[in-house]
């Protein structure tokens, strides 16, 4: 039996370094910390109230974090990472349920996720969650700025 503390909180612009910190940990190669993850950017997302970033703590250490976000319609799970030192105990499971929980309660019935073919681990924690390949039917499509590197 698993008797850590473990609690889900909502992390703001004061908890930023963590989260670049266990994005890095964890391998993430998406985040742009000078572009659309900088310090900067991150809170003027938060502000939007669009976003919400969700930590996982362990005994007061954070362990994972998801970007969360939507558009009125649509929700997304972004950004999802679990610090090497805490996977295969079922907290990314805990996280997605509680993005999935939070984004029910803002109204939001669709919940996405766009998860890079190589992302084995987050393909399969998805799709135990509940979630579904789309496949051929949906093509992502972008159009970007330049982001400094």
């Amino acid at each position: 039996m698993n008797t850590e503390s473990v609690r889900v909180r909502q992390l703001d612009i004061g908890d930023y370094d963590a989260v670049v910190a266990l994005w890095r940990g964890a391998g993430l190669h998406t985040i742009q910390p000078r572009g659309r993850d900088s310090r900067e950017a991150v809170a003027r997302q938060l502000a939007s109230g669009a976003v919400t970033i969700l930590g996982l703590e362990v005994e007061g250490r954070l362990a994972a974090v998801a970007l969360v976000s939507h558009d009125g319609r649509k929700g997304w799970i972004n950004r999802l990472a679990v610090d090497p030192d805490y996977r295969r105990r079922g907290y990314g499971s805990q996280l997605v349920d509680a993005a999935v929980r939070l984004l029910r309660e803002k109204g939001i019935r669709v919940v996405a996720a766009l998860v890079t073919s190589d992302n084995e681990a987050s393909l399969g924690l998805l799709s135990k969650a509940g979630f579904t390949d789309a496949g051929d039917a949906i093509h992502y499509l972008t159009i970007r700025e330049v982001e400094p590197i």
